[in-house]
């Protein structure tokens, strides 16, 4: 097929690279019980992992983006792609939790840090005025696709054959991208490996990395001493990192990312409310698996059903949010994609209770995906509109590194609120039932601790006669927690709301 004869090659190959990087977490969301019993780990281990590796995502995004200025945006995509295969392999062999960390959060991580970027600027780069439109919609869909199908192709590879060929499959899609290499076009270098702010590069890293672990410390009780020196330390060393760059650009000098964007207030306010965007939604993709097969005792292919109907709304008003963008403008659809899915939250949230079945949260679901696919709908595009052509690169890569960084502190806080909830919860109804009276509060609080790592309630020190009543006990206080997590998502949605009303009417552009 020739290159000059079918003009969307170069989206569909930077599809396919993003198709599989957004499968990855989507899919394996409900395999987290799976994982817990083949891999012989905990629940916080696995969720640790799943933040992890967007967390790595996102701390190598600028230092990814930026080495396509050094080596050319197809020649970083190339290898991005090599490194993602490699950790691909890995994951797919993995026999701990160990092995899949280092194949899935940590070389899948740094392989996506490069090529996402890259997806972006070849995308950018490849289109022009409605083509450049459209391009962006379809790379925005194909992203929502790989989260509205991976729950599903997750269920069906856990349930009937491996949660293994998840990863497996995958290297098909990068086989056939090297095969169709050709469509992409390369970028010519305009830095050299010695104008690299490596100081820069070392700084973002770790004050990101930093601040993540701090949230994850959370779920473990007995790390809460770490958390502010994690949070604080990181949170400092970014602020260095930020007068860092604006010190080198005074002086002349190459930045690892030129952060004079962010003043632009169409870039500001699309990075974040599109972090706003990403915590509810890993949020939401890493509870409601958990509660479906550790309450509804559902497995991996009903969760995956369960979630189908979500999946598909939200690749339906992706599509068509990304039509409609010419009518209302991006500012209203990002208004209203940030209401619906409050709505869609807070839905969600008065559904559970302790005889909640799988069936009942779909509605909720349904609404919580038509404003999520509103909103995916338009971030990209509007936030990498504001960016000059000479700085799309710095641009994508601040712009996938906030997206990623949400997703990450998404599935962390999640699980914060989540611990809360049940801690709360079940020291209350503990302590009001039969079971206080047998138990030493030693043992209810290790008890607690137990419940909380493994999510099962046969290895709570219990006396066995008790174990009925605290099956209910437990359910019903994971069904409180579940639904005051979901109305402190819905705060945070409406937060996106309210960010999105000082963006301009008109999207202006500033090329």
């Amino acid at each position: 097929m020739d290159k000059n004869q079918y003009k969307w090659g170069v989206v569909i190959i930077a599809c396919m690279a993003i198709f599989i990087i957004v499968l990855d977490s989507s899919a394996m969301n409900v395999a987290i019980t799976t994982l817990i019993v083949e891999l012989n780990t905990t629940l916080s281990t696995i969720q640790a992992i799943i933040a992890l590796y967007a967390l790595i995502i996102a701390s190598f995004m600028l230092l990814g983006s930026k080495i396509q200025d050094i080596l050319g945006r197809k020649k970083t995509f190339l290898i991005g792609l090599v490194i993602y295969a490699i950790g691909t392999i890995i994951a797919t062999l993995s026999v701990n939790a160990i092995m899949l960390m280092i194949g899935w959060a940590i070389l899948e991580g740094i392989g996506a840090a490069l090529i996402l970027p890259a997806t972006t600027t070849l995308v950018g780069a490849s289109y022009e005025g409605k083509d450049k439109v459209t391009a962006f919609g379809i790379w925005g869909g194909i992203a929502a696709m790989g989260a509205a199908i991976g729950p599903i192709i997750g269920g069906i590879f856990t349930t009937y054959l491996t949660w293994r060929l998840v990863f497996g499959s995958e290297l098909v899609f990068i086989v056939i991208i090297f095969l169709f290499r050709n469509y992409l076009t390369e970028s010519k270098p305009t830095l050299k490996w010695k104008d690299l702010d490596k100081l820069g590069a070392l700084l973002s890293i770790t004050s990101l990395i930093l601040i993540v672990l701090g949230i994850l410390l959370l779920t473990k009780p007995q790390n809460w001493s770490y958390v502010l020196l994690l949070i604080g330390s990181g949170s400092i060393l970014f602020l260095i990192f930020l007068l860092s760059q604006r010190r080198r650009i005074n002086k002349g000098l190459e930045p690892l990312s030129d952060i004079r964007l962010l003043k632009n207030r169409v870039f500001g306010l699309g990075n974040i409310n599109s972090i706003i965007q990403q915590i509810p939604l890993a949020g939401f993709l890493f509870i409601i698996p958990v509660f479906l097969q550790q309450v509804t005792k559902a497995d991996a292919f009903t969760t995956g059903l369960v979630l189908l109907p979500a999946s598909i709304t939200i690749l339906i008003f992706s599509l068509l949010g990304a039509r409609l963008s010419s009518v209302l403008g991006s500012k209203y659809i990002l208004m209203i994609g940030f209401i619906v899915s409050a709505l869609g939250s807070i839905i969600l949230g008065g559904t559970f209770n302790l005889y909640t079945q799988a069936i009942d949260i779909v509605p909720g679901t349904i609404v919580f995906g038509v404003g999520i696919g509103f909103l995916l709908s338009q971030l990209t595009n509007l936030t990498m509109s504001a960016a000059r052509s000479d700085q799309e690169t710095d641009a994508s890569g601040l712009f996938n590194a906030f997206k990623n960084l949400g997703y990450s502190v998404g599935t962390a806080l999640i699980g914060v609120l989540l611990l809360l909830g049940i801690f709360g919860g079940l020291s209350t109804s503990i302590e009001s039932s039969g079971i206080a009276a047998n138990m030493s509060s030693e043992q209810i609080d290790s008890s607690l601790v137990a419940y909380v790592e493994k999510m099962q309630t046969t290895t709570l020190n219990i006396p066995p006669n008790m174990v009925p009543l605290a099956n209910q006990i437990v359910d019903s206080t994971i069904s409180s927690a579940m639904k005051h997590t979901f109305n402190i998502l819905a705060l945070i949605l409406l937060l996106g709301f309210i960010t999105s009303i000082f963006l301009p009417s008109k999207r202006k552009s500033v090329n």
